[in-house]
């Protein structure tokens, strides 16, 4: 069970997501094969179930992170084609960048920072629900 606003605020987080699996898809969808059990891009109704991205969050109560709590940001490609190291900085790199330039749209009089915690990408600062 969902805290109303909790539902909220991870919607908002959601469509930032999907906004970045779009803008990836554009960059890299043709760079690589799809895995032969993934679905075309577009083709189902949501987008971490098809084309070759699937980003996803999740809490972090933050034991042992530099950030503390927040939300890791999980980019995978659904590939089987070997994907170059120097590539997949370059997208963690797209992802950090552009979540930095779209959270404070979604989430107006927010502070949140985006950063690499470790090998993850971690969203963190203020994730406070406001007021119930």
């Amino acid at each position: 069970m969902y805290h109303p606003s909790l539902e909220k605020w991870e919607n908002k987080l959601k469509q930032v997501l999907d906004w970045l699996d779009d803008y990836l898809e554009d960059q890299y969808g043709k760079q690589f094969s799809l895995h032969p059990a993934r679905r075309e891009r577009g083709t189902t109704l949501n987008k971490s179930h098809d084309g070759l991205f699937d980003i996803v969050s999740s809490f972090s109560a933050g034991k042992g992170s530099e950030f503390g709590r927040g939300y890791i940001v999980d980019v995978h490609m659904a590939t089987l084609d070997n994907v170059p190291e120097e590539v997949q900085k370059e997208i963690r790199d797209i992802v950090i960048k552009k979540m930095r330039n779209r959270l404070p749209d979604a989430f107006p009089g927010k502070n949140l920072e985006v950063h690499m915690d470790g090998n993850m990408i971690k969203i963190h600062g203020d994730l406070s629900l406001g007021k119930i």
